[in-house]
């Protein structure tokens, strides 16, 4: 269970990865439009013209924008990933989560000391 707990996380990490590369992507489309603006300003129209036409609004793979990439991983790869972590979860530890840390916290917290306690809203 701790590895797939940990096969998860990584997954999430990832698919953070992946909205952060669609985020940049976009923003940096953007600011391809002040560079058009600022070669037309130097008089270079034909250099505007080819970020114009060849780069901005380019697909980031064929036929996708990033946007798209992150829709298919998420309603593919990422949602079977969840789907199976909880599926493995349920039928073997009654859908319980993150067993290595609950595990952990048992062995090093301090009973009955201020701010160890064992769930929010006990008593220390």
């Amino acid at each position: 269970m701790g590895k797939l707990a940990e096969a998860v996380e990584t997954i999430e990490r990832a698919r953070g990865h992946l909205y952060a590369f669609h985020q940049m992507t976009g923003y940096a489309d953007e600011m391809f439009d002040e560079v058009v603006g600022g070669l037309r300003g130097m008089g270079r129209d034909d250099l505007a013209d080819r970020i114009t036409t060849e780069l901005i609004g380019l697909n980031v793979v064929a036929g996708r924008w990033s946007f798209q990439v992150v829709e298919e991983y998420d309603d593919g790869y990422y949602r079977t990933t969840l789907d199976l972590d909880r599926a493995v979860r349920d039928e073997l530890v009654g859908g319980r989560r993150h067993l290595m840390e609950a595990e952990m916290k048992e062995q090093r917290r301090t009973r009955g000391r201020p701010g160890h306690a064992a769930r929010p809203h006990e008593r220390d």
